[in-house]
């Protein structure tokens, strides 16, 4: 049991890290572009920040609202939720998703099935003429 926590706590060490990494990285770019230089400790403190939101904020709103939809996963219109204060983050992460729908083979796309002929008919009353 003990080998499973630590091993939970190596995953997590390392996750986190490559978080950080993905935010520095993602932080330096954007500093680049608008000619600018950010110092080490704040491109730290930024990652850190961006890592403690996501994991205590972000990702219970997500649980949360996969829950309250009946679900035990979660989805792109959760993500897309969680986004709903910032309207322009919003209306991009919208187009990602529905790129991403229109590049799926139609095949796994989820189709709702056509109500069969007989289970139509079973609820009709059907009144005779007379």
């Amino acid at each position: 049991m003990e080998t499973r926590m630590e091993e939970d706590d190596s995953a997590s060490e390392l996750l986190r890290d490559r978080f950080r990494l993905s935010t520095i990285s993602i932080a330096e770019a954007e500093a680049n572009k608008s000619g600018m230089e950010i110092s080490e400790p704040v491109m730290t403190c930024v990652a850190d920040l961006a890592f403690k939101f996501t994991t205590e904020q972000l990702a219970k709103d997500l649980e949360l609202f996969a829950q309250h939809a009946g679900r035990k996963s979660v989805n792109t219109e959760d993500v897309i939720l969680t986004a709903h204060r910032n309207e322009h983050l919003a209306a991009i992460l919208t187009s990602i998703c529905n790129d991403l729908k229109a590049k799926e083979p139609q095949s796994e796309r989820k189709r709702k099935k056509a109500p069969k002929k007989d289970d139509r008919d079973r609820g009709a009353v059907h009144i005779a003429e007379a």
